[in-house]
């Protein structure tokens, strides 16, 4: 009998254990609240994109946000974030979704995950990876045998990460979103969601709460609703709060109210103006959602960069630029805004505000101009960013065929006759995803784009290499044209002649510059075609040394583009994003102060896809203090496109 009495601190433990109240997070529906540990609970979320802001700043921007008063943070997950080839997986660095929700728990923030699969964010491809398009006729966010197969696999790395993670187990997340605005895609497949609800709730357990977010609609939640998922709705600021929540009520006539997307600001697109919604407008109608006790999310509280290629796209064909400041009560690069200190006196007014200081804004400092020179063209260094050489194909082949899914590649034929006089080069299908830059024998032609200049004059002799560097802006995020094929995704003629016998370069340009692109620049094959001007694609290369003598450096900083025109910028081998002054609205790109060393001198290479200053001015870049993403240009039209239109009104 003695064998069956407990060890003294055994029983001690199981003692203690029993004083400890068990984590929960649920739904009490007869009280129409939410309920945290047993008692009523109501959150103040804020969005912000562990993909969109370095890692060296999670804690900088996590605290703020706890310091504005949030309960809560929400973000997504982006699938081709984590999985960029079929069955690769990275979870290491900025990619470190697990660090980032520790660092949440740590500073006393719940997390509200949204896993997806499809996210949209105004990231690439909504968040699904491209490679699922290696099947053409593939139907995204449906039955479809092949998607969900892929998503299965998906699912099952990354939910069992996120398990330990759960309220209930010890960890932030109390809510996790199953897909996102599903109402507003045409498939409206009840089957689909029913699948990712067995799913996640194989990975999850039955005891957190899975939520769905549409426009505040009954038309959105008809599709985008499934019993056994809690019904939520997003809608914009200045608009009728109780009309929004009485959409909520047609799917959810018990339960907590709930806003999962308060928009604070709005997305930008190249031409367009830069979106700002007045911090008035944003506190008013905040002040209305927590006076009816409704629980929000405030998207985004901080919106950080696409840095890269992330950024996504709408239709009409539309990329948006690297900046996603969103007009946030938190700057791109985290700064402290009039907004931030208005939506924190509104949150005030309802709850006990967190005691402490604010971390400052981080100093930027102006590290002024830096001298670049031209180090080569594309096409000299080909063979160095294209190791592999050329696939041959009698027609183009997409990216996805291709096997590169993002970037640039390079598309070569030959003219099949003289063109003394110019003869036309079209794209009569539309086929050029995004943008082509064309030049025969080095020679520049001129560009073709996607929805806007689908023909240019071109001149050469029969022989003639006719080269087409293709440019991937981004992917469609939103609505029913995912599946966004890139490249040349149809043929192109020359006069009524279609083009045939192309060698087509996939480019690894980010790995170049990672590793031997100064080898390759300053070795470029000058012979192997004409000395070319400033005016087709072309690298720039310099060095920015941090001034020695002053503290704390380096620090933040921007920079600005006089007189070029489009492209792609390194530093250090990080890719801080496209650049596109010509078109506007953003004129500078933010450098988070990780990416610069004081130690030596920082690498630098642009790409610059069109026309630099190298020819007829200061050959130059210039580091500044201060952004400019607002800069007045002559914009394509002052009228938002439907889906803008449609979005910012609740879908309605």
């Amino acid at each position: 009998m003695l064998r069956l009495l407990l060890p003294l601190a055994a029983l001690a433990a199981l003692l203690g254990a029993a004083n400890v109240p068990e984590r929960s997070f649920g739904i009490d529906y007869d009280s129409n609240c939410f309920v945290k540990d047993g008692q009523p609970f109501r959150y103040i979320s804020g969005s912000i994109h562990y993909s969109r802001v370095p890692p060296y700043y999670w804690k900088d921007r996590l605290l703020k946000m706890k310091m504005a008063g949030l309960d809560a943070i929400q973000t997504y997950v982006p699938w081709n974030y984590h999985e960029p080839q079929m069955g690769t997986y990275d979870f290491f660095g900025g990619k470190d979704l697990e660090y980032f929700l520790q660092l949440a728990n740590d500073t006393g923030l719940l997390v509200i995950l949204r896993a997806g699969p499809y996210i949209c964010a105004e990231w690439d491809m909504g968040g699904l990876p491209a490679w699922l398009l290696e099947k053409k006729s593939i139907v995204l966010r449906s039955s479809d045998s092949d998607y969900l197969d892929a998503v299965e696999r998906w699912m099952g790395v990354l939910l069992p990460k996120m398990r330990p993670y759960l309220y209930q187990n010890g960890g932030p997340i109390i809510m996790v979103q199953v897909e996102n605005e599903y109402g507003s895609y045409f498939a409206c497949d009840y089957n689909y969601l029913r699948f990712l609800l067995k799913l996640f709730r194989l990975h999850l357990g039955d005891e957190v709460v899975l939520f769905t977010t549409d426009g505040a609609s009954q038309f959105h939640l008809k599709c985008g609703a499934l019993q056994g998922l809690y019904a939520t709705v997003d809608f914009a600021p200045g608009g009728n709060v109780t009309a929004a929540f009485l959409a909520q009520r047609s799917s959810e006539p018990k339960g907590p109210l709930v806003n999962s997307e308060f928009y604070t600001g709005w997305l930008d697109h190249w031409g367009h103006r830069h979106s700002v919604v007045p911090a008035q407008t944003i506190a008013k109608t905040l002040n209305e959602i927590l006076a009816s006790g409704a629980n929000v999310n405030l998207y985004m509280f901080i919106g950080g960069t696409n840095f890269a290629y992330w950024n996504g796209a709408n239709m009409p064909y539309m990329p948006q630029p690297t900046s996603y400041d969103y007009d946030a009560p938190l700057s791109e690069a985290g700064d402290l805004t009039e907004k931030y200190f208005a939506l924190r006196k509104v949150i005030g007014m309802y709850k006990q505000l967190p005691e402490g200081l604010i971390p400052p804004t981080t100093p930027k400092f102006a590290y002024g101009k830096v001298r670049l020179q031209k180090a080569g063209t594309v096409l000299e260094v080909l063979d160095g960013l294209s190791r592999s050489g050329p696939v041959r194909s009698t027609y183009p082949l997409t990216f996805v065929e291709l096997k590169q899914y993002f970037g640039y590649v390079l598309y070569r034929t030959t003219l099949p006759k003289n063109c003394v006089e110019p003869t036309p080069l079209s794209s009569p299908l539309n086929g050029v995803h995004d943008r082509a830059y064309v030049s025969v024998d080095g020679v520049p032609q001129g560009v073709l784009e996607r929805d806007k200049s689908l023909k240019i004059n071109i001149t050469g002799q029969a022989g003639a290499n006719l080269d087409i560097l293709v440019e991937n802006m981004g992917r469609v995020n939103f609505g029913r044209y995912n599946n966004d094929f890139k490249g040349l995704v149809s043929n192109l003629t020359l006069a009524q002649d279609v083009l045939v016998g192309w060698e087509i370069y996939p480019l690894d340009i980010d790995g170049a510059v990672n590793y031997d692109i100064s080898y390759l620049l300053h070795h470029p094959k000058r012979s192997a075609v004409k000395e070319l001007s400033y005016e087709v694609p072309t690298f720039y290369t310099g060095t920015l040394s941090i001034p020695g003598g002053i503290p704390d450096l380096p620090q933040d900083t921007y920079v600005n583009f006089p007189g070029w025109t489009k492209g792609q910028i390194w530093i250090n081998g990080f890719n801080l994003g496209r650049y596109w002054p010509a078109r506007g609205p953003q004129l500078t790109l933010y450098v988070p102060r990780n990416v610069l060393v004081a130690s030596v001198p920082n690498n630098i290479t642009v790409l610059e896809l069109e026309r630099s200053p190298c020819s007829t001015q200061a050959c130059e870049i210039e580091f500044v203090d201060e952004p400019n993403i607002n800069a007045t240009l002559q914009h394509e039209t002052d009228k938002p496109p439907l889906f803008v239109r449609e979005l910012w009104m609740g879908h309605l």
